[in-house]
């Protein structure tokens, strides 16, 4: 009897292992945003891909062409979808006592749009040579009363990222468009650019749709 139980839990174990090394993986680069969709992405794939995120925050488009390798590692990834812009078009001043150092007044742009544009080039040159499909998500809203960055510079940069899509032929999650239809309760706070769950929720089935139709294809 106890041969048997082992052989039938050993078989389970060995099978589910088998199972998810078969899976398709699946790899979300991004900012806190990202960080906030991705378990709900993860729970609506699971049992159809793997989903990993980039070990804590990617930030800015210049971190990301730092760590973009370590990011990718040694693994053959099916689907790579990524994001910047929030931290690039944000400013900051070091004397500046709101949380990040943000200051759009008397503070320094992170990233200016014309580097980011070629950052985004740089990054998506490499992540090419992956195999992965990729998706570029755009970025999401910013807010009225944001300390640190400017109403309307989404837009600005987000038409930099699309040229350089359009460029590379690479899909595109409009989840600026998506998060431009969310009520102000879905953000944690007024002026703040990050989502309460039910809005992260949201972000995710938009990730999770891009994602699915990219293994689909």
């Amino acid at each position: 009897m106890r041969y048997c139980l082992f052989v039938f839990l050993f078989s389970f174990v060995w099978s589910s292992a088998v199972h998810a090394e078969e899976l398709p993986e699946v790899l979300i680069i991004g900012d806190s945003i990202s960080i906030g969709y991705t378990p709900y992405v993860a729970a609506e794939l699971e049992g159809k891909a793997v989903v990993r995120h980039n070990p804590g925050n990617a930030q800015d488009s210049g971190t990301g062409v730092q760590k973009l390798e370590r990011w990718i590692g040694t693994e053959q990834w099916d689907v790579i979808h990524f994001n910047w812009g929030l931290w690039d078009l944000c400013y900051r001043h070091p004397q500046s006592k709101v949380q990040g150092n943000r200051d759009k007044v008397n503070g320094t742009l992170t990233t200016p749009v014309e580097q980011y544009e070629k950052n985004l080039d740089e990054i998506v040159s490499r992540l090419k040579t992956t195999n992965a499909k990729l998706i570029w998500a755009q970025t999401t809203t910013v807010p009225e009363g944001e300390a640190g960055r400017k109403v309307g510079d989404d837009t600005i940069y987000n038409e930099a990222a699309a040229r350089v899509m359009n460029k590379h032929g690479l899909a595109v999650n409009d989840l600026n468009q998506v998060s431009d239809s969310f009520a102000a309760d879905l953000y944690v706070a007024p002026g703040n650019v990050h989502f309460t769950a039910e809005g992260s929720k949201k972000l995710a089935a938009a990730v999770t749709e891009a994602v699915l139709k990219a293994l689909e294809d």
